[in-house]
């Protein structure tokens, strides 16, 4: 077991009615970070990081995250007071202009659209959604990359995966019957596809790391 320093921060986990938000709240809390899960815009401003889970369809995240009023709150934080965002899965893939799986526009705080795994470019087996572990490359260095020590793997499970139009936006990489971006990241706003919160050790660390930012 690992012994992570403890650093002071709030971390709001931003509820909107869609994503897995115990598991990672209970992740930060073994880590000893404080962290709370709110859809409170008043709790949300105050924070000094965010994080945007989500499970589901592109459409609905979206529309979710509309009703919810929170758009305004988030987009202050992360695009004046550069305030360290993380977004999960489909927290990641919201943060592009837009998906194969919908109509409605995403935040668009990426050049980036979200789009389905071609089957024609999958080995024999491979179906899709994609789940289950897989190991990730590091494209480039980056605070939230720190000490994921060797072979490092995370928990996935999608049909759809983030395109960058710029290489340098890439993160992380894994590999499905071909290359696919499995997080980015530009300054302080960051994606993943995977679920740290099911990554064990390997999504601790990646928790660690962005608390610590």
């Amino acid at each position: 077991m690992c012994i992570f320093e403890q650093h002071h921060t709030m971390i709001a986990i931003i509820d909107y009615g869609i994503g897995n938000l115990g598991s990672i709240g209970n992740m930060l809390k073994k880590l000893g970070v404080p962290a709370v899960i709110t859809a409170d815009a008043a709790v949300i401003a105050d924070a000094s990081k965010l994080i945007l889970p989500g499970v589901g369809a592109f459409d609905y995240g979206m529309q979710k995250l509309g009703e919810s009023g929170l758009i305004p709150v988030i987009t202050e934080k992360t695009q004046q007071k550069q305030t360290p965002f993380l977004g999960i899965c489909l927290g990641m893939q919201l943060m592009t202009r837009r998906s194969e799986e919908g109509q409605l526009p995403g935040l668009g705080w990426f050049d980036a659209d979200t789009r389905r795994f071609d089957a024609t470019r999958l080995n024999p087996g491979e179906k899709i959604p994609h789940m289950g572990w897989a190991e990730v490359n590091i494209a480039r260095t980056h605070p939230l990359t720190e000490n994921l020590g060797e072979l490092p793997r995370f928990y996935f499970v999608h049909a759809y995966h983030v395109v960058c139009d710029h290489p340098d936006d890439a993160l992380l990489t894994a590999r499905y019957g071909y290359d696919f971006v499995a997080a980015f990241a530009r300054g302080h706003i960051m994606g993943v596809q995977f679920h740290p919160e099911k990554s064990h050790r390997f999504g601790m660390q990646l928790l660690h790391n962005f608390s610590r930012l």
